[in-house]
């Protein structure tokens, strides 16, 4: 009954960590041979696994990740062109902590946007803030924003991000505010924040895809000189999982 009031203030002060483990603490004799050091000890380890554990979901619901993916699940096969070393050394995320950039392509269904999600996953489990966009629907949201004027406080907002994820690059030519807004996007970012481009088209046929030669050339030199690039091959893998 003591403990009753002790467990209130810990909700209270929203140390659900220690609350769980408080309860579990006081529903079992095996702590009892554990000195308070020891306990306390226990109940600071549990709220600190539990701070971690709301940290990493918020930053995953934040993301809005396309699918449900993680580097461990990755199917390494010769016809696929994925290089295991460098999936490894992509995952301890320095590469997004220097600002690097990774550029994903690949025809249809070889994995390009399960490969970005499943590195924008691995990046949230790391501690940096990560965002998802298909690049129609971003270049929509700004041209949206333009005219409503939140169009600054957007483009502040993408910046902020450690790591962004553009995906289905390429699809269609860039209009000319298009052009302007992913300029303006990685000049924000450059050497700050890292991108990752996922499309089909390969790298260097982006000069097309951009237009203007003066913005793609820009647009290329923040892009490419600072980018691991993943030609992913093979079959299509949703083929495979049908």
């Amino acid at each position: 009954m003591l403990n009753h009031p002790t467990l209130e203030k810990l909700k209270g002060l929203k140390l659900f960590g220690m609350v769980k483990g408080l309860e579990e603490q006081m529903a079992s004799s095996l702590y009892k041979s554990l000195s308070f050091e020891e306990r306390l000890g226990l109940l600071v380890d549990l709220e600190s696994t539990e701070r971690d554990d709301r940290r990493i979901q918020s930053r995953l619901k934040q993301a809005t990740l396309r699918q449900s993916a993680c580097l461990e699940d990755i199917h390494y096969s010769s016809k696929r062109g994925l290089d295991q070393s460098l999936i490894r050394s992509l995952a301890d995320c320095n590469w997004v902590r220097e600002g690097l950039n990774a550029l994903i392509t690949g025809a249809t269904g070889v994995g390009k946007s399960w490969l970005a999600c499943a590195l924008g996953h691995q990046a949230c489990l790391r501690g940096y803030k990560t965002k998802y966009y298909r690049a129609s629907r971003l270049f929509e949201e700004l041209e949206l924003a333009r005219g409503d004027g939140r169009y600054p406080k957007l483009m502040r907002a993408i910046s902020r991000f450690n790591l962004i994820i553009i995906d289905d690059w390429g699809l269609s030519p860039l209009k000319e505010h298009e052009r302007r807004d992913m300029l303006e996007i990685l000049e924000d970012r450059y050497g700050n924040a890292s991108t990752i481009i996922a499309g089909q088209m390969p790298v260097e046929h982006w000069h097309d895809v951009i237009g203007n030669p003066t913005f793609a050339d820009a647009i290329m030199d923040r892009l490419v000189h600072q980018a691991y690039k993943i030609e992913l091959d093979g079959d299509t893998m949703r083929r495979k999982k049908k």
